[in-house]
C-alpha cells in the first residue's frame, strides 16, 4: 500500500471517531523530512484522543493486516504519536496541539484539509 493510501486509511480511522481538525501534511517534496507524510487531527479528551488512536490502528489492520511501527503517548493519551514509517500520525488533545504548532514547524509541507 503506497503511503498516499495508507495515509486515506487513517483519515477514515480518525474520522469513524469524530476527530476534528484532520489534516494530511505531505513531506515528500520537503528538505531532511524523516517520512513522506503526517496525519494530524485533534481530540476533545483523553478519551476520545485514545479512542482515535484505536480506531486507526483497527482500520489499518483491517485495511492493510499492518501495525504501527511504534506508539507514543498512549499512557497519557494528550499527543499520541503513531509510526508507520513512511506515515506518522499525530493525534492531539486540542490545547497541545496549539501548544506544539507541528502545523507550522512543517510550513513547507503541501497542505490537505479534510472537511467533515
Amino acid at each position: 500500500m503506497t503511503a498516499e493510501a495508507l495515509s486515506k486509511v487513517i483519515v477514515k480511522g480518525m474520522e469513524e471517531k469524530k476527530a476534528s481538525d484532520i489534516v494530511i501534511m505531505d513531506l515528500r517534496g520537503v528538505k531532511n523530512s524523516m517520512t513522506d507524510f503526517f496525519v494530524v487531527c485533534s481530540g476533545n479528551s483523553d478519551t476520545q484522543v485514545e479512542a482515535i488512536a484505536d480506531a486507526i490502528e483497527d482500520e489499518v489492520i483491517k485495511t492493510n493486516k499492518e501495525k504501527p511501527w511504534r506508539t507514543e503517548g498512549k499512557n497519557n493519551n494528550q499527543w499520541v504519536l503513531m509510526d508507520y514509517f513512511n506515515v506518522v500520525v499525530h493525534i492531539f488533545l486540542k490545547d497541545q496541539r496549539n501548544f506544539y504548532g507541528l502545523e507550522e514547524l512543517w510550513g513547507d509541507a503541501k497542505f490537505t484539509y479534510i472537511d467533515r
